[in-house]
C-alpha cells in the first residue's frame, strides 16, 4: 500500500510489492536483508514526497505481531493514522492492539479495505465488525463493486461518480480509470457490463444514502467515526481517490502536551517561591510556538553502512530546523547545548541534506550516542520535554553470547548499536558490569532472528541464542532496597532479579499469575510493565 501511495505521489516510476514475483522490483520502505529475503516488514520507515501542494510524511510500520512496539512508537510521531485491512479476513488480532494504541493517541483514524482483487467479505460486515469489536462507526467514501475477479471499480459517495479501472499496462504502474456519474444510468450499466454487479450497486447506494450516518469531520478529529474506502493496492484501483480523499480530509501538523521548567530563575537563591516558579508546568505546544521542539520517535543504525551511521529520527512539533543551531536535550543539564550540524530528509534508506524543516516535518540527526527514544530537542530558555515514549514489557528473554573470541569488538559494537535502536533490550545480572552473559529481552521470537541476522549481515559476526524460561518483565520502581527486603523476606522465590541497561532492578516471572500477585501483596516494590530513560543530568 505504501509503494502505491508513494507511485501516485509522484515518488516512484514504479511500485514494488512486498511479495515478489519474477523481475517484480522490491518496495522502497523495506531495504533491509531480511525484509528483502522473508517479505515482511520489520521496521518503520519514513517516506518523504510532495504531493499537490502539500508534504507527505509517510511513517510505514510493521504489522507483524512481533514488532508491534516499533509500530506504537511511530503513532507516537503520527497526526493521523490509516488502518490497513484485508478484505478477506477483516480485523486481525494485530490490528485490534494497534487500534487501542491509536485511540489511546486521539489520532484520527481512516481505514482502508486492501485487497479486493481477491474473493472478500462482504463490506457491510467489515462495518460490522469495525463499529461491533472498536466502538467506532464508519462512513464509506469509496464503495466497492464487486470483489475477486469481479472486482470493477468503486463508487466515490461524495461526488456520486463511479469509477472503473483497467489493470495497468505495465505491473506496479498506474491503471487506466473511467468515470461515469451515476446519473448516466445507460451508460454506467454498459461500462459495468455485469447486470448483477449494476443492481447491487444502485441497491447499495439507497442502502447507504437512508441508514449510514453522515460524515462529521469533528467526529472524524475526535476518534469516533472513521471515512471508509475500499480498494486495491495490488492492482492500483482506489489508491489515488483514497490519497485525494486523505489530504483533503487529514488533520495538519497538531498541538502537543509537554512539561516547560523556567530556567530563568538559576543562581537565585532558592526561595519557596523560586522553588514554586521553576516547576515544571503542562502546556500545549503549538506548531506556531516559536522556539524549536522536537521529539525523538526512532533510531537506526546501518542506514549507510558503509559509514557505519546512527540516525535519530526527530519529529519536529514546533519552530523550525536550521542547519547549524543549537538545541538543549530534555535528559541532559541546561547549560549542556548540542549543534545539529546537518539534518536530512528521508526516503526508506535514501536521505538527501536540508538546510530548513517545519512541524510535521521528520528528519534524520546523527546521533551523538546519548540521545533515546522518547527525548526531547529544544531551543530557548525553557526546558521543554515531551512525553516520552515508554519500552513495551518483553515477553521473551534469551542469553546472547559471541561464539568467536575474536570477533569480540565487532559483536560488541553490533550489540550496542542494536540496543540503542530499541530492536530489544538488554538485561544483565545485578552489579554485572558488562563482563557476564548479556541477556536480551523482546516482545517476539522474531526480534531475536532479526537481531542476530543483522549481527552477521551487518557486522559480520555470528551469535548464539540461549532462550530463559520466563515469559514478562516488571520494573521495580521502588528501588533495589525494596527489591533486597522482598528478596530476604522470601517474596521473590522463583523469580529472576536482573537490571536493565541503567543498572534499575527488574524482575523476570513465569507467568501473569505471579506477577500479579508480588504487585498486589508487596505494593512497596512499585511494579510497572513500563521503563523510560531516566535523567542524564
Amino acid at each position: 500500500m505504501t509503494e502505491k501511495l508513494l507511485l501516485y505521489g509522484g515518488a516512484l516510476q514504479q511500485a514494488g510489492a512486498v511479495r515478489m514475483k519474477g523481475g517484480q522490483r522490491g518496495t522502497a520502505s523495506d531495504f533491509m536483508e531480511m525484509e528483502k529475503e522473508r517479505g515482511i516488514s520489520i521496521s518503520a520507515t519514513v517516506m518523504s514526497f510532495d504531493y499537490n501542494t502539500l508534504h507527505i510524511n509517510i511513517l510505514d510500520t510493521p504489522g507483524h505481531a512481533d514488532f508491534s512496539e516499533d509500530t506504537y512508537r511511530a503513532l507516537a510521531a503520527a497526526d493521523n493514522a490509516v488502518m490497513l485491512l484485508d478484505a478477506a479476513k477483516g480485523l486481525e488480532p494485530q490490528t485490534r492492539k494497534l487500534f487501542e494504541v491509536c485511540r489511546m493517541r486521539g489520532l484520527p483514524m481512516f481505514t482502508f479495505c486492501n485487497k479486493m482483487d481477491r474473493p472478500a467479505l462482504s463490506p457491510y460486515d467489515i462495518m460490522d465488525q469495525i463499529e461491533t469489536e472498536f466502538g467506532l462507526e464508519t462512513y464509506p467514501i469509496l464503495w466497492p463493486i464487486g470483489d475477486g475477479e469481479r472486482f470493477k471499480g468503486v463508487l466515490d459517495r461524495m461526488e456520486n461518480v463511479v469509477h472503473l479501472f483497467d489493470k495497468a499496462a505495465i505491473r506496479g504502474g498506474k491503471a487506466d480509470v473511467k468515470q461515469i456519474p451515476m446519473s448516466d444510468a445507460d451508460a454506467l450499466k454498459a461500462a459495468i457490463n455485469d447486470d448483477e454487479l449494476f443492481e447491487k450497486l444502485l441497491e447499495d447506494q439507497e442502502i447507504l444514502e437512508e441508514l449510514i450516518a453522515p460524515l462529521v469531520m469533528e467526529r472524524v478529529m475526535a476518534g469516533d467515526q472513521s471515512p471508509l474506502f475500499f480498494g486495491s493496492a495490488m492492482t492500483n484501483f482506489g489508491v489515488q481517490l483514497f490519497l485525494d480523499r486523505f489530504c483533503e480530509m487529514g488533520t495538519k501538523p497538531s498541538p502537543r502536551f509537554a512539561s516547560r521548567k523556567d530556567e530563568a530563575t538559576k543562581g537565585k537563591k532558592a526561595t519557596r517561591e523560586n522553588n514554586k516558579d521553576e516547576e515544571e508546568e503542562n502546556e500545549l505546544v503549538p506548531p506556531e510556538f516559536e522556539e524549536f521542539t522536537g521529539f525523538v520517535f526512532k533510531t537506526q543504525a546501518n542506514l549507510d553502512p558503509k559509514h557505519r551511521d546512527r540516525l535519530a529520527y526527530i519529529r519536529i512539533v514546533s519552530g523550525s530546523y536550521q542547519k547549524g543551531m543549537k538545541v538543549g536535550h530534555s535528559r541532559s543539564k541546561p547549560s549542556k547545548r548540542y549543534n545539529l550540524g546537518q539534518a536530512l530528509t528521508l526516503f526508506g534508506n535514501d536521505r538527501e541534506s536540508i538546510d530548513v524543516a517545519y512541524p510535521g516535518d521528520v528528519i534524520g540527526i546523527n546521533n551523538p550516542g546519548n540521545w533515546a527514544i522518547g527525548d526531547t530537542l529544544y531551543t530557548g530558555n525553557a526546558k521543554i520535554a515531551f512525553p516520552g515514549i515508554p519500552s513495551f514489557s518483553p515477553e521473551k528473554f534469551a542469553y546472547i553470547r559471541n561464539p568467536n573470541p575474536s570477533s569480540y569488538k565487532s559483536f560488541q559494537k553490533g550489540i550496542d548499536q542494536l540496543l540503542a535502536e530499541g530492536a530489544v533490550q538488554a538485561l544483565r545480572q545485578r552489579n554485572d558490569d558488562g563482563g557476564g552473559p548479556l541477556i536480551l529481552a523482546a516482545v517476539g521470537q522474531l526480534q531475536f532472528e532479526v537481531v542476530q541476522a543483522r549481527l552477521k549481515n551487518e557486522y559480520g559476526v555470528d551469535s548464539d541464542l540461549e532462550p530463559i524460561g520466563y515469559t514478562l518483565a516488571r520494573w521495580a520502581d521502588g528501588g533495589w532496597d525494596a527489591v533486597d527486603k522482598a528478596d530476604k523476606d522470601g517474596k521473590l522465590f522463583g523469580i529472576m532479579i536482573v537490571q536493565d541497561i541503567y543498572k534499575r532492578p527488574v524482575l523476570l516471572f513465569r507467568n501473569d499469575w505471579k506477577a500479579a500477585s508480588v504487585a498486589e501483596e508487596e505494593k512497596y516494590l512499585e511494579l510497572s510493565p513500563w521503563s523510560k530513560p531516566p535523567s542524564i543530568d
